[in-house]
């Protein structure tokens, strides 16, 4: 009988590749910016492992984590360009988060935000459970996954209020808006509200007003797709700090 992690973990592969899939064919045959395609990935990485597991349930571990983390960031070889160019279905899957003003540097920058993204991810969640914090673990997650999530496409969509952020391995600048970075301050208002039960009063109280402050900053002057690493530095830090705070906490 084969494991349940395997086969949740092939159930969730399969799944998000043909995902990938199909919103490349929306970028090739349909034209559909590549802005919006990307979150329909960023979205489906999100919710599609939480649906399964909620189907075959599977005991969460560290080594589970790092075993995903590292299949995640290994999986990314085969978009590199010798592989890519001789296969139309993985060039399919790389344009649906190949937006033009991201190349040459598409792929540099997904493997290296995944990559630090894990590294900070991983010592967090240890170093939480030790410490009896492991509610308040999804917190920047759901930030990241919703909040992050809806910026780009409402930033493109309904975008008026501009400003620019540098990225990495390049001196060029790149454009966010203010109503996009609205969605991640609103996001982490509801989201801790969601949490309440993991604070105090004073410790609520707190996380309400400095948290969405932290995390929105945080997206706004983070490089060009490189969010996830910062909203889950500064998030998990700013949870910390008002966790162990002597005048918030008592």
């Amino acid at each position: 009988m084969i494991d349940p992690a395997l086969l949740s973990g092939i159930i969730k592969l399969t799944i998000l590749l043909l995902i990938q899939y199909a919103s490349g064919c929306l970028v090739f045959y349909k034209g559909v910016k590549v802005n919006y395609t990307r979150k329909i990935n960023h979205f489906a990485l999100f919710f599609i492992p939480m649906f399964i597991d909620n189907i075959i349930p599977v005991q969460p571990s560290i080594e589970l984590l790092i075993i995903g983390s590292v299949v995640a960031i290994a999986g990314l070889i085969i978009y590199i360009k010798p592989i890519r160019t001789n296969s139309r279905l993985i060039q399919r899957m790389f344009l649906s988060f190949d937006r033009p003003e991201d190349r040459p540097n598409t792929l540099l920058w997904l493997t290296t935000q995944t990559a630090v993204g894990y590294l900070i991810v991983i010592p967090i969640v240890i170093y939480f459970f030790k410490i009896g914090y492991e509610d308040l673990l999804l917190i920047p997650i759901l930030v990241n996954g919703i909040g992050d999530g809806l910026a780009e496409p409402v930033g493109v969509r309904f975008g008026r209020l501009k400003y620019k952020t540098y990225a990495l391995f390049s001196k060029i600048k790149y454009e966010r808006t203010i109503e996009g970075s609205a969605c991640v301050f609103f996001t982490s208002i509801i989201v801790i509200i969601f949490f309440q039960s993991g604070f105090t009063s004073s410790e609520f109280i707190c996380a309400l007003i400095v948290f969405p402050i932290v995390m929105t900053l945080a997206e706004a002057l983070a490089p060009h797709t490189w969010d996830t690493p910062f909203l889950f530095l500064f998030g998990y830090l700013t949870l910390y700090i008002v966790k162990i705070m002597p005048f918030v906490s008592h």
